[in-house]
């Protein structure tokens, strides 16, 4: 059973930095594209960051100064590390990740979320 477990969330000041880590476990062949969402009250899911299995990054043009995306496949692990943080950035932030449950068969999946509140 594959589980994407995110960690590291919580509640920091206006200006303040955080990095989050999604941990992926059980049974499964290789990882490959991972990601990182959002979701404010009352606002669509939005795409913050995505990353490669060789390190490519895309971002999200309004958040690429100051959030940074990378990833430990060593761990299993991919991160967000998250500066300058602004009350606007305050959401749930959700793991994706494509597993590869063969070598030609992969299936998406999410992490529970993990929330970050940012006060002013």
């Amino acid at each position: 059973q594959v589980q994407l477990v995110e960690s590291g969330g919580g509640l920091v000041q206006a200006g303040g930095s955080l990095r989050i880590s999604c941990a992926v476990s059980g049974g499964f062949f290789g990882i490959g594209a991972m990601a990182w969402y959002r979701q404010a009250p009352g606002k669509q899911r939005e795409l913050v960051a995505h990353i490669t299995r060789g390190s490519s990054t895309n971002y999200a043009d309004s958040l690429k100064s100051r959030f940074t995306i990378s990833r430990d496949n060593a761990k299993n692990t991919v991160y967000l590390q998250m500066n300058s943080l602004k009350p606007e950035d305050t959401a749930v932030y959700y793991c994706n990740a494509d597993i590869y449950t063969s070598q030609i068969r992969s299936q998406n999946y999410w992490g529970q979320g993990t929330q970050v509140t940012v006060s002013s």
